[in-house]
């Protein structure tokens, strides 16, 4: 038996199991399952930043979409919030690099 203690996607253990092995799994409750996503949002920015592939920033965007639901903020919710902070202040399209500031 091999010890994961992670979250995965929803259809892992039937894919698990169309593999004739036998996936034990729970159901957490909200705060855990914040504390596992935070993991796991760490897990996949790892991959990104490893693999520089454009798949893991897929990941990281589900595990994002994971963790607005459990704050209870819709999509486009967020996406209200993200332009509202674009507005404030600004984007990364000009790919600024602010090396000082001068007192």
């Amino acid at each position: 038996m091999i010890k994961y203690d992670k979250l995965v996607r929803d259809r892992i253990p039937e894919i698990i199991e169309a593999d004739d092995k036998k996936a034990l799994t729970r159901v957490l409750g909200i705060e855990e399952t914040k504390n596992y996503l935070g993991l796991k949002l760490k897990e996949e920015l790892e991959e990104y930043l490893t693999s520089n592939q454009v798949e893991e920033l897929a990941d990281l965007q589900e595990v994002i979409f994971a963790l607005l639901e459990c704050h209870g903020i819709t999509r486009s919710e967020f996406e209200k919030i993200r332009l509202k902070k674009v507005k404030q202040r600004g984007a990364f399209s000009r790919k600024l690099l602010l090396e000082a500031v001068i007192e």
